[in-house]
């Protein structure tokens, strides 16, 4: 899917439902904040969410004291709604772009990535990501990866994803980033139904010295 058109489709999702009206929900980010933890993540250090939208999970860095929280999504309106909970946003660092076109000015101690990465289906898009990624990361930082597993939805939101787990994506990713953890999870949507995830932590290998 172009660009423009990823951009219109969450656009549009995000204006016609409430956070709780969508498939990945979740009221508390239990476990994307035991798997930052799990990375080494301080209050000190920088992370950034790819595709955060709405997502609750930067309520909690944020009443945790993290120090420097970015926010980067397709959709505007998902970010205005994570904006309205904050009692100051202006704490966050806040992105609208599609992350395949994306150039970091900065780079992150830790990214998190909870079901972006897998509705780029198309290899072109997957190593653009890639190439972001380790413009966007540290040497030696840390990205934590969730995916639909192999045995999980074949589309959401009415998108085609592209399933993994550990190891087919450790080969997408390539020889920059090492798996470090990994375990599936099991997601319970707003209305009950089961969503079968892996969540992959890799490590960015460090740049040979000149």
């Amino acid at each position: 899917m172009p660009t423009p058109d990823r951009q219109t489709h969450w656009q549009t999702v995000y204006t016609t439902k409430s956070e709780t009206e969508v498939s990945w929900y979740e009221d508390t980010p239990a476990l994307s904040l035991t798997l930052l933890a799990e990375a080494g993540l301080t209050p000190d250090m920088s992370v950034i969410d790819i595709g955060g939208g709405a997502s609750r999970l930067v309520d909690a860095l944020v009443a945790s004291g993290q120090a420097h929280v970015t926010i980067l999504d397709l959709s505007a309106a998902a970010l205005e709604t994570a904006k309205s909970r904050l009692s100051d946003a202006t704490r966050v660092e806040w992105i609208v772009s599609d992350v395949t076109a994306w150039r970091p000015a900065r780079q992150y101690d830790l990214c998190h990535d909870r079901a972006a990465f897998h509705f780029l289906t198309a290899p072109a898009d997957q190593q653009l990501y890639v190439g972001v990624l380790k413009e966007a990361l540290k040497d030696g930082g840390k990205a934590v990866i969730g995916t639909f597993a192999p045995d999980g939805p074949e589309k959401c939101s009415g998108l085609a994803v592209a399933r993994y787990d550990a190891e087919s994506l450790q080969a997408v990713l390539g020889e920059g980033f090492q798996l470090v953890a990994t375990r599936r999870h099991e997601h319970t949507t707003p209305w009950g139904s089961v969503q079968k995830f892996q969540f992959s932590t890799f490590e960015k290998t460090r740049s040979p010295s000149p």
